[in-house]
């Protein structure tokens, strides 16, 4: 699908939406529920915030105002759950105690769910309810994290055929932060830089690559290593590394249906695009460690990925052996090779049997999931640089249209982790 961390336009999405890596909301980073709230007057808190949530935008300007809004949108979109005063009170009690609360798994599974569904970045949101939610708030040692993490991807990948799945794990809470993933996706490629400034693999993964090193990883200084899983259980602590097995990485070789040179150039890439370093916000609680994961629409590895010079760059490889002229711009060499990349990515994904949208039928999806969202009375967000796909795109349904503005305040939303 296409969540993705916070970058430039030119960065690569690492998936469709848990599509992936691309589509994370942007939004400004916010504390988790601090505590404790001052709650001399608790009781007339709540009783003025509960008449508040007549309207699904009253405006929230405090944590405490989170978790209400949160509550009462749970019970909004789940007529079944009873009357969200009952529950409001209940968390307000609870807040009152320990300066935050616990999302029931109910109430955990939707605002995972529709934190992908706020996605503006992201092009996949159509199949939001899918979502595989995996409550693990309990797991906060870093070898249970790793091992969830690695059932994470075991779950996600399925034989090929792609699950989205997200994987919770602790919330921050007043004074104690929870443990982090360090690594941007559960899984990605090395990169190392020589002397003379010559990359090989990928510079996405260069910091990671030094952090690893530096821990005691040993690393093989090829083009497609896998980087380890490294997770830090608290701010003091040192962070451990963690191998990732063969059986959790799915990886397809790249050949082109046309042109058997292509499998020359050992090109490949990972079936899984699960991000790993953005927070999952839920009614003023924060989850720094979530990885989540969509599929892949093909135009973030053949045209993002492979394609991008700060990536690893294959524009001039490809374009050299289909014997195109590079002596301008004007020969429009880039296009060329540019469509045949993509053309072997879409190939060998669909040959391996592993899941992949193309980028047509993504966007006519995406304006399906607009008029589900509008007959249910409710915006669909979008940042048009995003949506519109990095190849053709003025040939997608999505191009020749306007979208509901980005509202950064919206949540529940997957944003930016601050450092430690």
């Amino acid at each position: 699908m296409i969540f993705s961390r916070i970058r430039t336009r030119k960065s690569t999405p690492a998936g469709v939406c848990p599509y992936a890596h691309h589509a994370a909301q942007v939004a400004p980073a916010r504390t988790a529920v601090p505590g404790p709230p001052a709650t001399d007057h608790l009781p007339d808190l709540a009783s003025d915030l509960v008449p508040d949530l007549a309207s699904d935008r009253t405006p929230v300007r405090s944590p405490i105002g989170e978790a209400v809004a949160f509550v009462r949108q749970f019970h909004q979109e789940h007529p079944a759950a009873g009357d969200p005063a009952v529950r409001i009170r209940e968390v307000l009690a609870e807040i009152e105690r320990t300066g935050t609360y616990r999302h029931t798994p109910a109430e955990l599974a939707f605002g995972a769910k529709v934190a992908w569904r706020n996605s503006a970045r992201c092009i996949g949101r159509l199949y939001w309810r899918s979502l595989v939610v995996r409550d693990r708030r309990e797991v906060t040692t870093a070898d249970g994290m790793a091992a969830e993490c690695f059932g994470h991807l075991r779950a996600a990948t399925n034989g090929g055929r792609i699950r989205p799945v997200i994987t919770v794990f602790a919330p921050d809470a007043p004074g104690l932060p929870a443990p982090r993933i360090r690594n941007a996706q559960l899984v990605r490629y090395a990169g190392y830089r020589d002397p003379d400034g010559h990359w090989t693999g990928d510079p996405a993964g260069a910091e990671l690559t030094t952090l690893a090193r530096d821990l005691g990883w040993k690393s093989g200084g090829e083009r497609f290593d896998v980087l380890p899983l490294v997770i830090q259980e608290r701010p003091t602590a040192d962070p451990r590394w963690y191998e990732l097995p063969d059986d959790v990485v799915l990886e397809v070789p790249l050949r082109h249906p046309e042109h058997g040179w292509f499998a020359e150039l050992g090109l490949r890439w990972y079936a899984v695009p699960a991000i790993s370093d953005m927070v999952l916000e839920i009614g003023g609680v924060r989850y720094p460690a979530a990885p989540f994961n969509g599929w892949y629409m093909g135009t973030e590895i053949g045209a993002r990925n492979l394609a991008d010079a700060d990536r690893y760059d294959m524009l001039g490889t490809v374009a050299a052996r289909l014997g195109l002229d590079t002596s301008s711009d004007r020969t429009l060499w880039r296009d060329r090779a540019l469509v045949e990349l993509n053309v072997a990515v879409l190939h060998s994904f669909h040959a391996y049997g592993v899941t992949m949208a193309d980028h047509h039928t993504e966007s006519e999806r995406f304006l399906r999931h607009i008029a589900q969202e509008q007959r249910q009375g409710r915006p669909t967000p979008a940042d048009w640089s995003w949506i519109v796909p990095p190849v053709s795109g003025g040939l997608t349904p999505v191009y020749h249209r306007y979208y509901d503005p980005v509202d950064p305040d919206l949540r529940p939303a997957f944003t930016s982790r601050e450092p430690w």
